[in-house]
């Protein structure tokens, strides 16, 4: 049985997914609130994991075990470390990967976790596929590409860090919870991709920018979130 998993850090993001779903209930686990339904004719459970990696795992977690989803999306805002991706513009994850982890010392990649046996976590070429026709079907059109989503416990609003990031791990974008999300979705053997509407810079004008165009970006990624389930 096909049930979509949707993970948004912030309410801004799962909010309008939330008001166009038939909600059958509501579970609550690891004071998380989970939106058990449909959205768009699809078997869904939609969810706000909060902000960082330690809850975006607990979220997929509960995802796994307690509604056996068979895929999942992540959906919200990032920083933008590609100069062709502009405010506004469109994310799909080709790949994730952690770069606040540090264990070159023992010969690790840097942000490669110890005993995976790879750095990068792959998205699923079939939901990487149905976010790109989803990006295209919403009138007008949103600006897409797919490349490589960095994630840390940090919010990266200074250039000198965007500059070393961008050295260190040819990230397109840089947010909290993908790779989190990513790495859980893998050790339980569940397709994911991670969708993210660029809402700054990731440099000196990040402060500026975030509370400016946050709440715009989120409604892009909602909207071709819920389009998207129509493809899979």
């Amino acid at each position: 049985m096909k049930r979509i998993g949707i993970i948004g850090a912030m309410d801004l993001e799962v909010d309008r997914l939330k008001e166009q779903m038939q909600v059958k209930e509501i579970v609550t686990r690891a004071s998380m609130d989970f939106y058990v339904g449909q959205l768009g004719g699809t078997d869904a459970v939609v969810v706000r994991c909060g902000i960082g990696k330690v809850n975006a795992a607990l979220c997929v977690q509960i995802l796994a075990d307690i509604f056996e989803v068979s895929h999942i999306i992540n959906t919200g805002v990032a920083g933008s470390l590609n100069a062709d991706l502009d405010i506004g513009d469109i994310l799909i994850s080709q790949d994730v990967l952690h770069h606040d982890v540090d264990v070159t010392i023992f010969g690790y990649r840097p942000g490669e976790v110890p005993q995976m046996g790879f750095r990068e976590f792959q998205a699923d070429r079939h939901m990487i596929e149905a976010a790109k026709a989803a990006c295209e079907g919403i009138d007008p059109p949103l600006r897409a590409r797919t490349g490589r989503v960095i994630s840390g416990d940090q919010f990266i609003s200074d250039k000198d860090v965007k500059q070393r990031l961008i050295a260190a791990f040819q990230g397109d974008c840089t947010e909290m919870e993908g790779a989190s999300i990513a790495q859980g979705a893998y050790l339980n053997g569940i397709p994911f991709v991670i969708i993210r509407a660029i809402s700054d810079k990731a440099d000196n004008s990040a402060e500026m920018d975030y509370p400016a165009f946050e709440r715009e970006a989120a409604a892009h990624c909602a909207a071709l979130t819920a389009r998207m389930l129509t493809l899979l």
